[in-house]
């Protein structure tokens, strides 16, 4: 899955379309409240062995491309073919109708590639293994690498966490779990660099306490936040920045948070035919708080 811009759409959509099947997934914050279409779409990417492209388009952000494809209202999909689209839907369908409408374009996905797997992270050797193992066997799969990066970095592995990113670091302008990993490695080197031990959030919040439009404070202390893996105490950092300003430094406060919501969030278990894999409480609590700030 990557993120289309006016930049970047010639070449990761309209191109590829020449060569397999591209799904542009419209959305926007607050569009699909309990946030389950977006992954459910990047589980059957996966699922689907890259017989379609995913694409994802910020209705808001990228407001000439939606206004080219007419989009009335966010999640909308558009299935693109040879340069044209050639379909679509709105709102979040079931797992099968989405998977119905995808195979009018594309193979039949394997009843195994469709068991998506989740990891016991009770032995973390072993899903250690199995993520190497599946990035080895397909070293062009996001999803595969994004999972093994992610999990060396909960367990510590900074440097080998690098070595593993090192391939698809040019890639974190069009991936956006990638530019999520990004994020969490920039804050990880910003604690290592400015030596911030266990008493910097004190300093932090005594310059926050003596001005609390101090966004540099706020998102240093996120940023070590982040390091320590206290996803929601810096989430609650975060939107205390946005509910002050949504805009400030170029958005940075808001991709941080969608950063570490996509950190947080663990592969979806696998559910009934039709069913949509149930989200994360916390997760879903937060995506809405913060389509709540950024819509107000």
């Amino acid at each position: 899955m990557i993120d289309a811009t006016l930049a970047n759409f010639r070449n990761e959509v309209l191109t590829a379309s020449q060569t397999l099947p591209v799904l542009l997934e419209f959305w926007a914050p607050g569009g699909d409240p309990d946030g389950l279409l977006g992954p459910l779409l990047e589980q059957l990417e996966t699922a689907y062995g890259g017989s379609f492209k995913l694409v994802r388009v910020d209705a808001i952000g990228q407001e000439k491309l939606s206004a080219a494809f007419g989009i009335q209202s966010v999640p909308t999909c558009i299935m693109l073919v040879n340069g044209q689209p050639v379909d679509s839907f709105a709102g979040v369908l079931p797992e099968s109708d989405i998977r119905a409408f995808l195979e009018r374009y594309v193979p039949p996905a394997a009843e195994e590639e469709l068991a998506l797997e989740t990891f016991d992270d009770t032995d973390p050797q072993a899903v250690l293994q199995k993520l190497q193992d599946a990035v080895t066997a397909a070293p062009t799969d996001d999803n595969a690498r994004f999972d093994y990066v992610r999990q060396l970095l909960l367990q510590g592995l900074e440097d080998e966490a690098k070595v593993a990113f090192a391939p698809v670091i040019a890639q974190t302008g069009v991936v956006r779990r990638f530019d999520s990993l990004k994020r969490w490695m920039d804050a990880l080197d910003f604690v290592t660099i400015n030596a911030l031990g266990e008493d910097a959030g004190a300093a932090f919040d005594a310059s926050i306490a003596a001005n609390k439009r101090d966004f540099d404070a706020r998102f240093g202390k996120a940023r070590w936040l982040m390091a320590q893996q206290r996803w929601t105490e810096a989430l609650d950092e975060l939107l205390d920045i946005l509910m002050r300003d949504k805009v400030w430094n170029d958005g940075l406060a808001r991709k941080t948070y969608i950063a570490i919501l996509d950190i947080m969030e663990m592969p979806k278990p696998k559910v009934a035919d039709g069913q949509i894999p149930p989200e994360d409480a916390t997760i879903a609590t937060y995506r809405r708080r913060l389509s709540s700030v950024v819509l107000s």
